[in-house]
């Protein structure tokens, strides 16, 4: 089992920045992808970013440009940097963990909220 802690959510106004965290821990080797997902009230979690062991990133469209995945394999920690945010960038974002354990499994963390709004 991997275990992720989520941290650096808040309240920001347009256009600024937030650098969200997610330290892991537990079965860490066998993890082979991290992501980003989030998840606004009423509508589905999705995809955010994506960062592989050998650092292939992936975003999504509505966020390109904007965001930035990065990972600090010495503290087995995933980062998000978040600029130009838009009130549409708001709502709780989830660290999620893909790991091989005894066959694919996925851990997901406790969650941040993210409050982009004037």
């Amino acid at each position: 089992q991997v275990q992720l802690v989520e941290s650096g959510g808040g309240l920001v106004q347009p256009g600024g920045s937030l650098r969200l965290s997610c330290a892991a821990s537990g079965v860490i080797f066998s993890i082979h992808a991290m992501a980003w997902y989030r998840q606004a009230p009423g509508k589905q979690r999705e995809l955010v970013a994506q960062i592989t062991e050998t650092g292939t990133t992936n975003y999504a469209d509505s966020v390109k440009g904007r965001f930035a995945i990065s990972s600090d394999n010495l503290k087995n920690t995933v980062f998000l940097q978040m600029n130009s945010l838009k009130p549409e960038d708001t709502a709780a974002y989830y660290c999620n963990a893909l790991y091989y354990s005894s066959g694919w499994k996925s851990d997901w963390g406790q969650g941040t909220q993210v409050t982009v709004s004037s």
